[in-house]
This record gives C-alpha cells, sequence and structure tokens, in this order.
C-alpha cells in the first residue's frame, strides 16, 4: 500500500485500479513545473505531452486573422491539459497553451500513455475526459451564437468560479466573445444588483 497519497490517485481512483496497474500508471507521469507566462505547448508544434494540472491556472489562445489574442479554454486543477488533435494525430498545434499562473502539472508522453492503454480502468478515465472536453467545447461553441453575453459570463462563473477569480478580464472577455468593458458593464450590473 502506498504511504503517500501521489497528487495523480486524485485522478486515477485507487478503488478503480489494483495496486500494480496504479503504480505503473503513476510510474510513467513526471512532475514539472511552469512559471507564469510558460508555454506548455506553442502554436505550431507537435504535442508530444499531456498534462493533468495539480495547482495554478493556463489558457489555450489562438491570434485570430487581425491579430487579436482571442482566449479558447482554460485550465485549472486536476483539468487534463493537451491539444487532443495534435498529441493523437501528430499534426501540429494550432493554438498556443500558456501559463497564466505557475503551475504544477504532470506530464505523459504519448509512448508511455500508449504502454498504459492496455489498462481498462485507465482507457475509461481517458475516454471519460475526452468525452467531457467535446460536451464543453461543443456547449462553449452554442452558446457563443445562442446565449446572451450575461447569461454566457454568469454560466462560466457558476461552473468555474476559480478562473473568473484568478484570471485576467481582458482573457475571460475574448473567451465569452465580448470586448472587456462590455465584461466590466456585466460584471458592475451583477454587483450592484446584490
Amino acid at each position: 500500500m502506498m504511504t503517500d497519497k501521489h497528487y495523480l490517485q486524485t485522478i486515477f481512483n485507487e478503488q478503480n485500479f489494483n495496486k500494480e496497474d496504479l503504480a505503473m500508471i503513476l510510474s510513467q507521469y513526471q512532475r514539472i513545473e511552469f512559471a507564469k507566462n510558460d508555454y506548455f505547448i506553442q502554436e505550431g508544434s507537435t504535442a508530444n505531452f499531456y498534462y493533468f494540472m495539480e495547482s495554478g491556472f493556463a489558457r489555450s489562445y489562438v491570434i485570430d486573422l487581425e491579430g487579436n489574442d482571442i482566449s479558447t479554454k482554460f485550465f485549472s486543477s486536476t483539468d487534463i491539459v493537451i491539444d487532443w488533435y495534435s498529441y493523437f494525430l501528430k499534426t501540429k498545434c494550432r493554438e498556443n497553451i500558456q501559463a497564466i499562473t505557475p503551475c504544477v502539472a504532470w506530464k505523459i508522453t504519448f509512448e508511455n500513455f500508449m504502454k498504459l492503454f492496455n489498462i481498462e480502468a485507465f482507457r475509461e478515465v481517458g475516454r471519460t475526459r475526452l468525452v467531457n472536453n467535446y460536451f464543453e467545447l461543443k456547449n462553449h461553441s452554442v452558446s457563443i451564437i445562442a446565449d446572451p453575453a450575461k447569461e454566457r459570463y454568469l454560466n462560466l462563473l457558476k461552473s468555474k468560479p476559480d478562473i473568473v477569480q484568478n484570471v485576467p478580464l481582458k482573457q475571460i472577455a475574448t473567451y465569452l466573445g465580448i470586448t472587456d468593458t462590455s465584461l466590466s458593464r456585466i460584471r458592475k450590473e451583477i454587483t450592484d444588483k446584490k
């Protein structure tokens, strides 16, 4: 039995794995620290790792055709930080993933990931994460088109309050598809109603 609880046991719950499989899984990940503004991956490179975020905040973003920096996703504790397309298909990333604050994460190479793929419970954790990421992306895409800006902000506030408290407003505004001035006005309206 492991004496010190490894951070990744919050992801890979020991009740779902036998001791040997869990030890094998934990041994394939490497702890890494990112300073504020360090990149997990940059546009144009190929993703060779994915990460489980232990602490800190990061975001993915793209530069649009007018040269604007647009946030596409935020990452915080227990999130998987990955460019799915690049990691699995070995294509070049179209986004950047950058630390907003100092971060601690656990990375795994594609080769080591594939070694673990024969463990059914490991595959199930991965499948669940992939499906959840898809639903989150789909909901965000539809929300940008169909929901008023205030509702988009309130949904983010409800689902990810830690992001709203720790991420610069300008980055949140681009994620919500609005200007930072509009976001400030929405935040003021909400505060005034309290």
